[in-house]
């Protein structure tokens, strides 16, 4: 019993040092020793990255400064996906959701990079008639602040939560004014939410379970560099909070010495203190005689008046800003190294020694694309979730529940240069083509690249016609056209005939009339 005892406490997740004592252990037992893994909990510290952010932390103020452009420069170039369904009244109901939620989305992308993680959840509200009573079943889109997940319960296997647990503090005062305070926990589950009530909670707030009536939880984890081996994210201030702390106490250190700097020592050197005092501060001389103490002020004495080998200097100290420049500046690059956002994120706008603002671009690109590649997953699950709420909601079923997503450009691109890569590339293709080095097929492929509105090529969906249909149909078109204008001519030399014919027939029967 002793030995079970041991060994079930020697079972889970253990730091390296307690693997090396347990080493001992599995040596004793003779063989190889197999420790479950324990998926790791812990968090980011989010009121740390937060004051970052806000730089407010006293012990940051002078380098947390740099944590809000980093923050703020992806989320800004991020921006928010497009969704694309093949169900256009489906594509309806998600646009008319979306245009109500860019700015929350965009907030979302912010708060995963600050804090790490994001929880989002969809919520239809259908007891606020009175503030949208225009509106029905609206389908809301909440943020959750991190610390309010209590707990998160995975699949061992497949990792998807099985259920996310909510736990959060309400004040209220009742009629006489005294404060009462309660806390609420909502455990979501596919089948159940279970609400548990504790403290002084307002009248008709009660504990209760009740049934989930989506079949799904409804709760979406925005990670911000997930790993399989973590539950939370990893904040991109994690990585600089060092450099940041010795960037404020480098440029602390060095304005303490520039205070010294700035405040020079006079040095006298005198043979007679006697003598100066009487040819430069009689009144001085006089209260040091009667007893008194006396302070020397140098002001409106331009000029002093010194005996041989007497002298006087100032004693300066020696500048630490000029020490420090090089350091801040080591710090400096170091913060943009790790934070991976381009230097002039925080305010060189000019090129610097390194590399210019066109050459940091395509850094920021790709690294902006992994972001959003990161996240591509979590909103194709909110667009699936909400056509599901919707179709439960009104009885509504649509043909797809899937919808893709598209991105905004990261730079705005400049239409001249893209119209002259456009002429460029088609007459290079037109080229190719002519000359037999290139099929239709993959010159219309590759144009698609740079021509939004182009499909592609052949495609097995006849509902959705390929490049191929489209520009057949267009040639039919274009002959139709062609062949219209010699038509058109022979009709008009027709009607001139009939015109003629018509006069002549009028002008005859008129003159057997008389």
């Amino acid at each position: 019993m002793a030995k079970q005892g041991w060994l079930k406490k020697a079972v889970g997740e253990i730091s390296k040092l307690r693997q090396g004592v347990f080493g001992k252990f599995g040596s004793l037992i003779g063989g190889s020793w197999n420790v479950p893994y324990v998926l790791n909990s812990t968090r980011v510290d989010y009121e740390l990255a937060r004051q970052l952010y806000h730089n407010t932390h006293d012990d940051y103020k002078l380098g947390a400064g740099f944590a809000k452009p980093i923050i703020n420069t992806l989320a800004g170039f991020m921006g928010v996906p497009r969704f694309r369904c093949q169900d256009e009244e489906a594509q309806e109901v998600i646009d008319e959701h979306i245009s109500r939620w860019v700015s929350r989305m965009q907030r979302t992308h912010q708060l995963s990079l600050r804090d790490g993680d994001c929880f989002v959840m969809l919520a239809n509200l259908e007891n606020d008639d009175s503030l949208y009573p225009d509106e029905e079943n609206r389908i809301d889109f909440i943020i959750i602040p991190p610390e309010q997940i209590a707990d998160i319960e995975l699949d061992p296997i497949t990792r998807r939560p099985k259920a996310y647990t909510i736990k959060a503090r309400a004040k209220w005062k009742d009629e006489e004014g005294q404060e009462k305070e309660y806390t609420v926990l909502q455990k979501f589950t596919a089948d159940s939410v279970i609400l548990k009530v504790e403290g002084d909670a307002p009248e008709g707030l009660t504990s209760e379970i009740r049934p989930n009536p989506w079949g799904f939880i409804p709760i979406i984890h925005f990670k911000n560099e997930p790993e399989e081996t973590e539950l939370y994210g990893t904040s991109e201030l994690e990585a600089v909070e060092p450099y940041l702390k010795a960037y404020h106490d480098v440029m602390l250190h060095a304005m303490q010495g520039s205070k010294m700097h700035s405040t020079p020592r006079l040095k006298l050197k005198l043979k007679d203190v006697q003598s100066f005092l009487q040819n430069n501060f009689p009144e001085a001389l006089k209260a040091i005689q009667r007893g008194e103490q006396v302070n020397i002020d140098l002001k409106g004495h331009e000029l002093l008046i010194f005996t041989d080998e007497e002298d006087a200097s100032f004693i300066e100290a020696q500048s630490t800003i000029g020490d420090a420049e090089s350091l801040l500046k080591l710090l400096f690059y170091c913060i943009v190294d790790v934070s991976e956002v381009p230097e002039f994120a925080f305010g060189v706008h000019t090129p610097s020694s390194h590399a210019s603002v066109k050459e940091q671009m395509p850094l920021l690109i790709r690294r902006v694309a992994r972001k959003r590649e990161m996240v591509t997953e979590n909103w194709q699950t909110l667009a699936r979730m909400l056509l599901v709420m919707h179709s439960k909601i009104t009885g509504k079923k649509f043909e797809s529940y899937d919808a893709g997503i598209t991105w905004d450009a990261v730079i705005e691109r400049d239409e001249k240069e893209y119209a002259d890569t456009i002429y460029t590339l088609v007459n290079a293709l037109n080229t190719a083509l002519l000359g037999g080095f290139i099929s239709w097929d993959a010159a219309v492929d590759l144009l698609a690249q740079y021509i939004d509105t182009m499909q592609e090529y052949a495609t097995d969906d006849p509902e959705l016609p390929g490049e191929r249909e489209r520009i057949i149909k267009s040639w039919y078109l274009r002959s139709r056209l062609e062949d219209t204008e010699g038509l058109l001519d022979q009709l008009q030399d027709i009607e001139k005939v009939l015109n003629l014919n018509q006069n002549q027939s009028q002008k005859q029967n008129q003159t057997n009339e008389g």
